[in-house]
């Protein structure tokens, strides 16, 4: 049985950065019976703290606003190593490393991490403003990035 994990990410006072604690709740709410063993979780990290939430799990969707230039509301499923880096906000920090080096410096050390990482990423041009209320944009994105996870949880494939 594939353990997997689902990380919503952000911070749900900080308008759009919200995103992912959003969708990771609609995940919850809307989680398929067949799944098999599923954590959800809300972080607000990123870096080698965000991969010590991430070792015994054979497969993670991490959830997440990327800030970007095309039309905000967009929604991405991305694999990991397919992303910069630098990644999205929360998958990495200015005072940490990446997402990717955390979680190779983890096998590194014997940390067993999943083979698989997928990222399911919401575009907005506005962060870390305060507010708990998602743009109209990005609210309306939710459903669309619930569906993303929901598909990736059904065909766990996209990780071959």
């Amino acid at each position: 049985m594939t353990k997997t994990i689902i990380i919503g990410l952000g911070n749900p006072i900080l308008g759009n950065d919200g995103i992912g604690w959003v969708v990771a709740k609609e995940v919850e709410r809307n989680l398929p019976k067949h799944v098999g063993h599923l954590d959800v979780e809300f972080l607000s990290l990123g870096g080698l703290a965000l991969m010590e939430h991430l070792i015994d799990y054979d497969f993670a969707i991490l959830i997440d606003a990327f800030k970007s230039d095309e039309v905000s509301g967009s929604v991405l499923a991305l694999h990991l190593e397919d992303m910069p880096n630098y990644s999205a906000f929360h998958t990495t920090s200015t005072h940490d490393v990446s997402l990717q080096n955390a979680l190779l410096v983890g096998r590194n050390l014997g940390a067993k991490l999943p083979k698989c990482v997928m990222i399911v990423g919401v575009t907005t041009e506005e962060v870390f403003e305060f507010s708990e209320e998602l743009t109209p944009e990005v609210r309306a994105a939710v459903p669309v990035a619930l569906r993303a996870v929901l598909d990736l949880l059904e065909n766990p494939a996209r990780c071959d």
